[in-house]
């Protein structure tokens, strides 16, 4: 049998200029591990970011989505590869990365506020968020010291601005969509793959991490293999846990064939996270697709995850893993937890202050677990009503419409912005990465409602215009 030798396997990522950029930064980013290179990393990856970030802003915006998205998944394990190539560093000028690109979205809101009256009524509830925001940023300015409020507005206004930005792009939603699919597919396979590793492994580069920074909760009884808990390429396990509940609901209405290993990746590495708060929250956010979508959607949903369970379970079984039962075990008796008691004198110690706080503190203050405590203590009152007057008139929208009730992955992004609001009262998930998902994701659900609606609206205008067509043939003839 004769080969065709005209036929060759190529493989070409397009755009290559875009790609060219990219893969130059995870070079950057990968040799950053070598000493001495990593002092250079930490200070020339955020501006390298940036300055990709704002090419595919400009040339190539459906990438510039995806790069963000990345971007906000692995800077903080770009992190501790410098670290370990130089020198500890605190903050580290590298987490700035993702916020920095992100923001670049603010050149969107620059110029569709004067078109506000053009974007339909889902435009202004982002713009009241922001009001809400910019009130708490200008009292900020006169408590609060110039780096803390920086930082604390990159946390709380960028994921606003993102939802906005991918919102105002509705009529591009089919691209934005395969985008989103395609990014939690590779992000939960590849940051699950890597949070089982860690677990198994705990490669240098996390040890050494783990030895400088200031966080207690994550390892019980020193920095060794199976003693901590899962954060993978994140920076501590619950913007982790959040992440992998949003892609996880995300991929149960996935067809990809890499969707089944990405999900019992995602799954353990997401029990070995041993966040309970969103375990509860994905609950919340499956219960609410079981009931969402279509029978034949339903079914094949159950059957997925039943599939995925009988892979996951036994595993929990297996001596190394029985952290994971022990956690859940821990749900019977939350009156002996000790984060949960933390939550609870919290409350007590400052919910009176909270509820007479009218004009709040500034962006930039004590950071509270609890959505409730954090906004009225940094917002007050007065900045409450605008951000979560705009906030919840999204919500309402999103959840109260049928344009797009027959697409599944418009569907999932509302299962997605339960995870969220279930867990509200429990923490704080509406700034930083966890405050990105949440925004993201109320954003491209309101654009699908938009992009089905005008669909619709456009149907019919064939319609009525073939039938008059018709009508005028007939009269003609």
């Amino acid at each position: 049998m004769a080969i065709n030798s005209t036929k060759k396997f190529s493989f070409k990522l397009q755009p290559a200029p875009a790609w060219i950029a990219i893969i130059g930064l995870i070079f950057m980013g990968l040799i950053g591990s070598v000493p001495p290179f990593g002092r250079f990393v930490t200070l020339l990856f955020p501006l390298a970011s940036l300055c990709v970030g704002f090419f595919l802003y400009n040339s190539y915006p459906i990438l510039y989505i995806g790069f963000t998205w990345w971007l906000w998944f692995l800077t903080p394990f770009v992190r501790r590869l410098a670290d370990m190539g130089g020198v500890y560093t605190e903050p580290s000028p590298i987490l700035l990365t993702p916020f920095l690109v992100t923001a670049l979205c603010s050149i969107t809101l620059y110029k569709q506020i004067p078109k506000l009256n053009r974007l339909g009524k889902l435009g202004t509830p982002f713009i009241l968020s922001l009001m809400g925001l910019s009130y708490s940023l200008l009292v900020g300015v006169l408590t609060r010291s110039p780096s803390k409020l920086v930082i604390a507005s990159l946390d709380w206004f960028t994921p606003v601005i993102f939802g906005f930005h991918l919102y105002v792009n509705w009529r591009r939603y089919p691209e934005y969509k395969r985008n989103l699919e395609r990014v939690f597919l590779y992000g939960v396979l590849i940051v699950g793959v890597y949070g089982i590793i860690q677990y198994l492994l705990l490669p240098q580069w996390e040890v050494n991490w783990l030895r400088n920074a200031p966080i207690d909760s994550i390892c019980d009884g020193g920095f060794e293999p199976l003693k901590c808990r899962v954060y993978s390429t994140l920076n501590s396990p619950e913007p982790f846990a959040g992440f992998m509940a949003a892609g996880l609901l995300l991929l149960l209405c996935s067809t990809s064939k890499l969707s089944m290993p990405a999900q019992i990746a995602g799954y353990l590495s997401f029990l070995l996270a041993m966040v309970r708060t969103s375990w509860l929250g994905w609950a919340v956010g499956f219960l609410f697709l079981i009931f969402s979508l279509k029978e034949k959607f339903q079914i094949r949903l159950i059957a997925v995850f039943l599939a995925i369970a009988l892979c996951i379970v036994p595993m929990t079984q297996i001596e190394q893993f029985s952290g994971i039962t022990e956690r859940f075990s821990s749900f019977s008796s939350l009156e002996n937890d000790g984060s949960a008691s933390a939550r609870q004198d919290t409350y007590e110690e400052v919910i009176g202050d909270a509820l007479t706080n009218w004009l709040g503190d500034g962006l930039g203050g004590k950071q509270y677990d609890s959505t409730l405590l954090a906004l009225l203590m940094n917002l007050g009152w007065v900045g409450t009503a605008f951000y979560m007057g705009g906030m919840l008139l999204l919500i309402a929208n999103l959840f109260y419409q049928s344009a797009s009730s027959n697409d599944a992955f418009a569907t999932a992004t509302r299962g997605v912005v339960m995870t969220i609001i279930a867990r509200l009262p429990l923490n704080s998930p509406l700034a930083g990465v966890q405050g990105i998902i949440f925004w993201a994701f109320l954003g491209i659900g309101v654009a699908a409602h938009q992009y089905h609606q005008n669909q619709k609206t456009l149907m019919r205008l064939q319609i009525g215009e073939q039938y008059i067509n018709r009508e005028k043939k007939i009269m003609s003839g």
